[in-house]
């Protein structure tokens, strides 16, 4: 697949035809209509769900031919099954580190200290929506979870646009088309190229609207929960939100810095996507440009194609922060005492709960409800405490989980030798300019 980078030219466009510009001020727009009227703003949401829904529409078909030529386009087929074997260690490690991350600032700064809570006070009904997908993930185990990576059918996979599933069939179609080679391979994985560059020329035009599907989605925020509604928990909101800067600064700025990039240039570099995915609250609004802006930097298609969708379901640094700092907080709050032992059992469950975090329906309270059932010691009611903080938080939740996973790409195209250092530096440093929506 081409990497086209648009050279830089002295003649900039003019400041309100950034797309990033466009997003800020679409956000601001979204915030003085949440204040100003709420009623209106809260119909609003019909404009994010449309974006997140013209996104949602291209997302599957875009994995499957980015992998697929990946991976036919590789020629060493060990080459790709390394890359999948020392993204999966990243990811573990990357995992681990943010689940201690988070063990470890909510023991420092204690947010639910001296709340007292009395759960026989809490509304059992407020999780009834949860409940039932948390018993079953947690019933289910590892076992169904696997099985459940292998799709009905491939067209199935596509149709509800499970990336997980999309992922495993393009692999083995890839691998296979690879077998094949010759001509007829050759065919086969010209006209797949030939697709997906359709298709990343339609990603450039339904990017056109993300302001609008920003608009919409603080508008509907804002005017729903308020301000105010941060209030009760704003101490639990607040050190979550320094709990990723210091995982994204720090580790990950370490990290990068290992590879030989900064991680401020790199957070620019994706500065529209970024600002997407937290008036969203979805890394998946920006999966395809990510992909693409991924490759620009200089990374093989075939590492992006692989740890990208992967890295959606296996890699969630900012999740794994929550849930420790969120099971932590519970026990604070309703005083609930925490032996070394329930801490180990918090790390081991969570290190499994989290790989279904991704496409599950209230993802992030259904997961807790799961790691907590598998703790007795803290108790379940507990939940309602951060129900009405999960969407300030799942904004951050979102963006630091797109921020790992861009990492974990770079980082695991170094690694591999597939990372061009000079083209990112250049990227990175504004030498060269890159536009997705040019598709």
């Amino acid at each position: 697949m081409s990497t086209i980078s648009a050279a830089a030219t002295p003649a900039r466009k003019p400041l309100y035809t950034s797309l990033f510009v466009q997003v800020l001020v679409a956000l601001l727009l979204g915030i003085v209509l949440g204040m100003a009227t709420p009623d209106f703003a809260v119909s609003l949401k019909i404009l994010s769900d449309a974006f997140l829904k013209l996104i949602s529409m291209i997302v599957a078909p875009i994995v499957f031919c980015v992998v697929v030529h990946g991976i036919a386009g590789a020629g060493d087929l060990k080459k790709v099954g390394r890359v999948g074997v020392k993204a999966l260690v990243y990811f573990e490690t990357m995992t681990t580190v943010a689940l201690v991350v988070g063990l470890i600032l909510a023991y420092v700064f204690g947010p639910g200290h001296g709340m007292n809570i009395d759960t026989s006070t809490l509304d059992p009904k407020a999780l009834n929506t949860y409940a039932t997908n948390a018993h079953k993930l947690q019933g289910e185990g590892i076992g169904s979870f696997l099985m459940n990576i292998i799709p009905t059918t491939s067209f199935d996979a596509l149709s509800r646009n499970d990336v997980l599933q999309v992922l495993f069939f393009a692999i083995l179609f890839g691998v296979s088309l690879a077998l094949v080679g010759g001509e007829k391979g050759e065919r086969i994985s010209s006209f797949i190229d030939a697709v997906s560059t359709v298709l990343f020329r339609t990603m450039g035009l339904i990017v056109r609207v993300a302001p609008l599907g920003v608009l919409g989605a603080v508008a509907y925020t804002v005017g729903k929960y308020g301000v105010g509604s941060l209030k009760q928990l704003v101490s639990l909101v607040a050190l979550f939100y320094v709990s990723l800067a210091i995982f994204v600064l720090g580790v990950l700025g370490g990290v990068m810095a290992f590879v030989g990039l900064n991680i401020f240039r790199f957070l620019a570099y994706f500065r529209e996507e970024l600002t997407i995915v937290l008036a969203t609250a979805s890394s998946d609004a920006v999966l395809p440009q990510i992909m693409r802006k991924l490759e620009r930097l200089g990374v093989k298609d075939s590492v992006v194609g692989l740890v990208i969708p992967t890295g959606y379901s296996f890699n969630l640094d900012a999740f794994s922060i929550y849930l420790t700092l969120a099971v932590v907080f519970i026990a604070q709050a309703t005083n609930t005492p925490l032996s070394f032992g329930d801490l180990m059992l918090v790390l081991g469950v969570s290190l499994i709960t989290s790989k279904g975090a991704h496409g599950v329906p209230g993802s992030a309270i259904v997961i807790l409800a799961a790691t907590l059932n598998a703790v007795p010691s803290i108790p379940a009611i507990g939940l309602v405490l951060v129900l009405s903080v999960d969407w300030f938080i799942g904004m951050a939740r979102a963006l630091g989980n797109l921020i790992g996973n861009c990492v974990a790409t770079v980082v695991v195209a170094a690694w591999e030798g597939d990372l061009d250092r000079a083209k990112a530096t250049r990227v990175l440093g504004g030498e060269e300019l890159v536009d997705v929506t040019a598709g």
